[in-house]
């Protein structure tokens, strides 16, 4: 039997990718936990702790479900972009950030 699968979604309404549903809650549970602790980080910051974090035991590219987690989580409400920063923050939304 295959592992589950779960298809991403874009806050653009772009077509989502096809990833496993593990992979997904690792980096999922990543950026919630790293979000809870920090309230604002840049996107720069998350990924080069991921990269720091999740490489040495996480099979594919820690950067790349970065990147896809992210856009899901922000098209389900979960996280957002913070307006006019540069580089580009993230935090949890207001629901999501107790």
């Amino acid at each position: 039997m295959s592992e589950e699968r779960i298809l991403t979604q874009h806050p653009k309404g772009k077509d989502g990718v096809n990833i496993l549903r593990s992979k997904y809650e690792t980096i999922k549970e990543f950026i919630l936990e790293t979000l809870k602790k920090y309230e604002e980080i840049t996107f720069d910051e998350l990924t080069d702790m991921a990269d720091e974090k999740l490489s040495s035991s996480f099979d594919g590219k820690v950067i790349w479900y970065v990147v896809t987690v992210k856009l899901d989580l922000e098209a389900r409400g979960l996280i957002e972009r913070i307006p006019k920063t540069s580089p580009h923050k993230l935090r949890l939304t207001a629901t999501h950030s107790k």
